[in-house]
């Protein structure tokens, strides 16, 4: 099996990309930078330094919302084409902070209390409504970056008037007092692989690595889990690292990362979550090319069928010992029973069966 990892070459995308050369036969690395997209009213195509893209089993694309539109253009094109565990609309969407509240409403999973307005007008009433401290965010940015604190309308309203002037839409959200903590729970598949609890430092809301909060690890409760799968699945991802808040309601997500940093958490739990990724990749892209082989041979057959004619099947041998068993494909084609008698005749480089007629 074939895989690239297309990333922004970091840390966590080297670890990912030398765990997988254990499962796969050959993985490439590919920078994202060196990627281009030309589409025309009749072809897509994708390239890498100039030159095509190869063929893979499997491709992971990860990288941060400045390349959002171009992660989604390359999966679109490779959609069908071979495994991805990140579906193509979920680079816009993990990548917007508001998308990924409304995909998380959509399907009933628990979040703080969100709020966004048209006008600056809008959005002072709705700060002046609201129960302070609130968190006020971009909806870009990665590793807590664009995320404000304010702890009254007076400081809400100011920081309003500024974005209000830079032109930056922004969203409204409820602040859950955790003491500066949040969940971040690293989902593969449909399970939880690994989970830690970030603190921030104490002059810190944030609770990011990247900002200065610390990882420990935690062991999440049933509940909390099922959340976590529920919201990766509602990105559209089967690799994604959820944050949640530990509230008197129970979790709440707060955010889905697509492109998640490994380092944090693999220090905190001392899991080799890049192992664990890289393993899953490994048995969904099986899977995939066995699903692949499947539709093949059941197209074919239906040709067969349909056209009623002679017809040549190209194949891999399936041995059972010293003895080789012939595709099902070929034994419906034929018609072919276990109790048919046949002549085999066998020359240098080429073996043929005839079905006898004996009455």
């Amino acid at each position: 099996m074939k895989a690239a990892v297309v990333s922004l070459n970091s840390t966590s995308s080297k670890w990912t990309a030398e765990a997988m050369r254990k499962y796969f036969d050959e993985v490439d690395e590919l920078k994202i930078s060196d990627l281009e997209i030309n589409i025309t009213g009749r072809t897509a195509e994708a390239f890498y330094k100039g030159v095509p893209l190869s063929e893979y089993d499997c491709i992971y694309c990860k990288g941060s919302f400045r390349y959002a539109q171009l992660l989604r253009s390359l999966t679109t094109i490779m959609q069908g084409k071979c495994y991805m565990p990140i579906s193509p609309e979920a680079y816009t969407v993990a990548h917007d902070k508001l998308l990924t509240q409304l995909m998380l409403q959509q399907h009933n999973i628990p979040m703080p209390k969100t709020y966004i307005s048209s006008t600056v007008k809008a959005a002072r009433e709705i700060l002046s409504n609201m129960n302070y401290p609130i968190i006020m965010k971009f909806p870009q940015g990665t590793q807590g970056k664009g995320v404000l604190f304010a702890d009254s309308f007076g400081s809400a309203s100011s920081i309003l008037d500024a974005l209000s002037e830079l032109k930056q839409s922004f969203i409204i959200q409820e602040y859950i007092d955790t003491d500066s903590c949040d969940i971040r729970a690293i989902v593969v598949g449909d399970k939880v692989v690994g989970s830690m609890m970030r603190k921030g430092s104490p002059e810190e809301k944030r609770s990011n690595i990247h900002a200065g909060g610390v990882g420990e690890p935690i062991n999440l409760d049933e509940t909390s889990k099922e959340i976590a799968v529920k919201a990766a699945k509602a990105t559209g991802a089967d690799i994604c690292a959820v944050d949640m808040l530990e509230s008197v309601k129970g979790p709440l997500v707060i955010e889905t990362n697509i492109s998640p940093g490994l380092q944090g958490i693999v220090k905190a739990t001392k899991i080799d979550i890049p192992d664990k990724i890289a393993k899953f990749l490994a048995k969904k892209t099986a899977e995939w090319l066995d699903n692949k082989k499947k539709k093949k041979n059941k197209d074919l057959m239906k040709e067969v069928q349909i056209n009623g004619v002679d017809s040549n099947i190209i194949t891999s041998l399936d041995y059972r010992g010293s003895r080789i068993l012939l595709p099902e494909i070929v034994s419906k084609a034929a018609v072919l029973k276990g109790a048919d008698q046949v002549e085999i005749v066998i020359n240098k480089d080429k073996v043929t069966l005839r079905k006898l007629n004996i009455s």
